[in-house]
């Protein structure tokens, strides 16, 4: 089932976080629940999951942000698509994505814009499949300490 992150479902995501990029799973200091409850509290941060069996199997976010061009229609910002390894390939992260989708449309956002580190083709296939590309846009991104 896709549906938003509740605020009892945090140590699980930080859990499943381990299967994109992060090394281990954050000590739960003031400053991050103080971000948890920001996250939750923001009518534009949509953190999506999907829960199979009681388990949370995949995420990504969804940030809608306001816009004051293209006739003040907003956009989306996708992120931190993960899938844990023992569920990948079953549709989990898709699900996700169209979940997103359907914010952004129900927001009005004019476009979505997602960025991976992936140079895997079946990454970029799974974009692509998902309906985004990668030939409108070039992306740059400038890392801060």
């Amino acid at each position: 089932m896709v549906r938003e992150a509740r605020e009892n479902e945090l140590q699980e995501l930080l859990e499943l976080y381990l299967f994109l990029h992060e090394e281990s799973v954050p000590e739960m200091t003031e400053s991050l629940m103080h971000t948890w409850e920001s996250i939750l509290s923001d009518q534009n941060h949509h953190l999506i999951v999907n829960v199979t069996d009681g388990k949370l199997v995949s995420s990504c976010v969804c940030v809608i942000v306001p816009n004051l061009t293209r006739n003040v229609r907003p956009y989306a910002l996708v992120e931190n698509v993960v899938t844990h390894k023992d569920f990948r390939k079953k549709g989990y992260a898709t699900e996700c994505l169209r979940y997103a989708k359907e914010i952004a449309e129900r927001e009005n956002c004019y476009k979505m814009m997602l960025l991976t580190g992936s140079k895997n083709d079946s990454t970029l296939r799974f974009y692509r499949n998902a309906g985004y590309n990668s030939t409108d846009k070039t992306a740059f991104i400038q890392w801060l300490d």
